[in-house]
């Protein structure tokens, strides 16, 4: 048993040594073994949880899409080369709820994360930290889990945990963003300060050609500069920024840098507010002058992943998640080294050019694939081939590579044949369809795809049978909605699991029942998921808010869509009447899917609000490749406005889909004050109540049972008179 001891002790890990020891013990005692020694207990397997933003199913020329100028992304097609290609994956339309999905295996009506989230949400309605996450569910098998990058299922503003809230969910460890609207900032246009206002769309100083200059001094936030000058094709304004410097276009160094550079401006995706939550749950905040503040956002989350795996003890089992923002809002050009070589220069494009976006977000995607090779060789999951190409062999480690996107691709980049009006923040194909690749050493027949149904919840149930739990949902004390994804890995016969497919969006509240403002794009669209001015105007939208962009509208803004379309009529202007539903609900079978809006309209006859209006749509839609069958507008199967009837088989599809969502959201039971999610209201909430209130000051939490915005003695008497068990569904929540 000498050489099997050793095996096990190689193992170091606790959570390993002793069930291999035990087995040992068991064969030793057993008395049926003879000579033949017992074999050691296979190491839990490590995890690499991918998570991109807004990168819809349409992007990718892997899936079988891309448009007529897909971006090229060879190192994520070799990882799906060495596993299964998810092709009829639904995830959730917006940034927040996707992620609050992923990582709770719960839809949002369940964990109440509705929407992206903004810096006026109350934290009712973000991922409160009794939830069982992906980090909580593997840590008693022995696991460390690290996020790195973008998180966005909490804004500090109103969490009670405020920048600790990463570590407060789960996670041993986070270096990333925690940006006041959960995304990156607006660019800075002043360029770190040497031009006004508006001066650089991009964020840098460009060459001659184009306004700029060729030559100038690069300052550094340590004091130091250095001449630069146009030598290729790259402006040294975009050098300079690239480096984590500013560039004073046409002046020479001077002994100390010049009162007009600000090293302090946020900017996109370049300069940004970086945030460590170490593992004794102490907060490091980055200042803007330290150079990981002031990496690319695609590649410091990488920096920082190798480094802490490199901390991990031999044997340690890890999920690692890589929380890209690419490619979110605002599209900038990437640093250079990260691009496929003998790319054209896109120092000269405009950053605020809707044409100029589309070539940007390609780039972005690009430069992601560049840096998770990186990451996958740095780490020893892969390995470059002789002409720099990613050799992956996904049974050459103990490491599954999962990736997922956290909703669809943004309208302006939307590739053919997908619907852009139809995209990002809404429940149609557009917005909820995207890339799904699992690879990995446990696969049969790596390389395929999977045509069945899956959701992005179902990733948090196959994650956790990898690692070993032996059955999720009873390791999780209330209601998941993840079904098996585990069977399709293994046997290339499964036959489809999900009978159904299910999505959501919904409205994160302010105090008061508050909401965020209204944003317009193209006139007539108007949304009220853009949290902030800043993010309306990013995305090529006019802000109608608090403090709007049009100076003729009262400076307190609007509070709906509705009444801005009513003041608009009345003042004789172009009516933005073409309103995004305030919740949006999607559920399909095999061949219909059925859509539930909900939203305040504005009735032009009455010239007034119509508020709570409801509209439902039938679509027949497919994965039909390369132009599938997609719910556009004219393909309803049930306009209003022609009273067209359904057949026979339509009518029975229509009224089963519509009793499956009824169902499905009937199951997330009413239990008011029910803090700590146990399925109970007793004392242990009012102690949450007593916590969070000194935690919070007083002001929003979980306990803020009636949505004010303060956690105070009204709530505690709410708790208390709500004391005794949930409804018989089992369901929790606040």
């Amino acid at each position: 048993m000498g050489d099997a001891m050793k095996r096990c002790q190689s193992l170091k890990k606790e959570a390993v040594l002793w069930p291999c020891l035990l087995t040992l013990l068991l064969g030793a005692c057993g008395g049926g073994g003879g000579d033949s020694s017992p074999e050691v207990a296979e190491a839990p397997p490590n995890f690499l949880l991918v998570v991109v933003d807004d990168v819809g199913i349409d992007q990718w020329r892997l899936f079988g899409y891309g448009g007529y100028t897909p971006a090229q992304t060879p190192n994520i097609d070799a990882i799906a080369q060495g596993g299964v290609r998810f092709q009829n994956l639904w995830s959730m339309p917006a940034c927040s709820n996707g992620r609050a999905a992923l990582f709770t295996g719960r839809y949002p009506f369940r964990t109440q994360v509705y929407t992206a989230l903004g810096n006026n949400d109350l934290a009712n309605y973000m991922l409160n930290p009794n939830e069982t996450t992906l980090p909580r569910l593997l840590k008693p098998l022995g696991y460390k889990s690290a996020l790195f990058g973008k998180y966005h299922m909490g804004i500090q503003a109103n969490h009670p945990d405020g920048e600790a809230m990463v570590h407060a969910s789960g996670f041993d460890y986070f270096e990333g963003w925690l940006d006041e609207t959960g995304d990156p900032s607006s660019i800075d246009t002043r360029a770190g300060g040497v031009a006004p206002e508006g001066s650089w769309s991009c964020g840098f100083v460009p060459d001659a050609a184009h306004g700029g200059a060729n030559t100038g001094a690069c300052y550094t936030p340590d004091g130091a500069c250095q001449a630069l000058s146009k030598t290729g094709a790259q402006a040294p304004g975009r050098v300079c920024r690239d480096s984590g410097g500013i560039f004073d276009p046409g002046e020479a160094c001077q002994a100390t840098t010049p009162g007009n550079i600000d090293f302090n401006r946020l900017s996109g995706h370049y300069v940004s507010p970086l945030v460590i939550n170490h593992e004794d749950g102490s907060v490091e905040q980055v200042p803007l002058t330290d150079r990981r503040a002031r990496t690319w956002r695609g590649s410091e989350p990488i920096d920082a992943a190798l480094g802490w795996l490199d901390r991990q003890p031999e044997g340690q089992p890890w999920m690692i998640a890589l929380s890209f923002a690419t490619d979110h809002t605002p599209l900038m050009q990437p640093p250079s080294a990260t691009l496929p070589e003998g790319q054209p220069d896109s120092s000269h494009l405009d950053c605020a050019s809707m044409v100029d976006q589309r070539i940007l977000s390609n780039q972005m995607e690009e430069s992601m694939d560049h840096e998770l090779a990186r990451f996958m060789v740095n780490a020893g999951l892969a390995r470059y081939g002789a002409s720099g190409e990613l050799i992956y062999d996904p049974k050459a480690s103990n490491t599954y590579v999962v990736l997922v996107s956290d909703n669809g691709s943004l309208g302006t980049v939307v590739k053919a044949p997908f619907e852009p009006t139809r995209a990002k923040s809404t429940a149609y194909q557009t917005g909820i369809w995207n890339p799904g690749i699992v690879a990995g050493p446990g696969i049969v027949e790596p390389g395929r795809s999977v045509e069945a149904m899956v959701n992005i919840v179902d990733l948090y149930q196959l994650i956790g049978e990898l690692a070993g739990v032996e059955d999720v949902h009873a390791a999780v004390p209330r209601p998941l909605d993840s079904q098996a994804m585990r069977p399709y890995l293994e046997s290339t016969s499964q036959s489809a699991i999900r009978a159904s497919n299910f999505s959501e969006i919904g409205t994160n509240l302010h105090a008061n029942g508050e909401l965020n403002g209204p944003c317009v794009y193209n006139t007539t669209t108007c949304t009220q998921i853009a949290p902030s001015k800043g993010v309306c105007n990013d995305n090529g939208g006019t802000w109608w808010g608090e403090g709007p962009d049009n100076a003729s509208a009262p400076p307190e803004g609007f509070g709906k869509c509705c009444e801005l379309a009513q003041w608009q009529n009345d003042n004789g202007l172009t009516v933005a009447d073409n309103i995004y539903p305030k919740a949006a609900y999607a559920i399909r079978n095999e061949i219909y899917k059925l859509v539930r809006n909900e939203y305040d309209a504005y009735d032009a006859s009455a010239d007034a609000c119509a508020d709570d209006t409801v509209v439902y749509e039938l679509y027949q839609i497919d994965q039909a490749v390369p132009t599938p069958t997609l719910d556009r507008e004219e393909a309803n199967l049930m306009p209003a406005s022609t009273g067209i009837s359904l057949t026979v088989e339509q009518q029975r599809n229509y009224d089963d889909l519509n009793n499956q969502m009824d169902t499905l959201l009937a199951s997330r039971a009413s239990c008011l004050g029910d803090v700590d999610l146990n399925g109970t209201v007793d004392e242990n909430d009012i102690a949450q109540w007593s916590d969070l209130k000194a935690k919070s000051g007083g002001r929003s939490s979980w306990a803020d049972i009636n949505q004010d915005g303060i956690t105070d003695d009204t709530d505690r008497t709410l708790i208390q008179e709500s004391f005794g068990a949930c409804s018989s569904s089992g369901e929790t929540g606040g």
